[in-house]
């Protein structure tokens, strides 16, 4: 339920409210907010207030705007044009060590989740998706194949929260694996351990070898972050 709002900084106080109406389940996915008329009166704040706390959570990717339509809760959450905290990192001038402490953080545990609850579809999906990068000879489109693989890692492991934060620094993964793969690809004899390792984590999952695949997945990240570090 909204309620009257009487503070600084209105709008952020704007999208709190949103926010713990998602969190309640009264908002839910695909949902249409309040009008701005409603909003304006519901809350007791200006046009203007509403305005920016709407643009905000437009940026931020928590609301999208039909045109003649009105504002509605995302339904998909995977592919916003916005990503804070890849953005943040920038602005920031963040250390690249950082984002190899993370991968090795969240991938690590993510692929011993998939291992143990991985689908017969998603072994598949990810089976062709080795089977491209064995056979891929243009480099710009097997840093795509490479970064969906690990993505597929990702859902497979069903937590929708390490699915939502590595789509929230998708640019910093997305560069990361294009620097590694120049760096690692220098040396031609590479390109073999590359795929040895993507498919040593591939048979892991596909035997729900949970043991396995995180010294796999250690195996990869180990070996990728040497030549970033380099």
């Amino acid at each position: 339920m909204l309620s009257p709002i009487k503070n600084t900084k209105v709008y952020e106080q704007v999208i709190e409210q949103v926010k713990e109406m998602i969190a309640d389940g009264t908002l839910k996915k695909g949902d249409k907010l309040p009008s701005e008329r409603d909003l304006v009166e519901q809350l007791q704040v200006s046009r203007t207030s509403i305005r920016e706390a709407l643009r905000a959570m437009e940026i931020i990717g928590l609301i999208e705007c039909k045109q003649g339509g009105g504002n509605f809760v995302r339904e998909n959450f995977e592919n916003n044009l916005f990503e804070p905290l890849s953005i943040m990192f920038m602005l920031e001038k963040g250390d690249p060590m950082e984002i190899i402490e993370l991968r090795k953080i969240i991938e690590v545990e993510t692929v011993a989740l998939a291992a143990n609850r991985i689908t017969d579809e998603e072994i598949i999906s990810i089976g062709e998706i080795i089977e491209a990068l064995k056979e891929s000879i243009n480099e710009e489109a097997a840093v795509k194949i490479d970064k969906r693989f690990h993505y597929e890692i990702a859902k497979a492991s069903k937590n929708s929260l390490i699915i939502s934060i590595l789509n929230a620094i998708s640019s910093l993964i997305d560069a990361y694996i294009k620097g590694a793969r120049m760096k690692i690809l220098v040396e031609e004899s590479n390109r073999v351990l590359l795929s040895n390792q993507h498919e040593k984590i591939y048979l892991a999952l596909k035997e729900h070898d949970a043991v396995e695949a995180v010294k796999a997945m250690n195996a990869h990240l180990d070996f990728a972050n040497k030549y970033m570090t380099m």
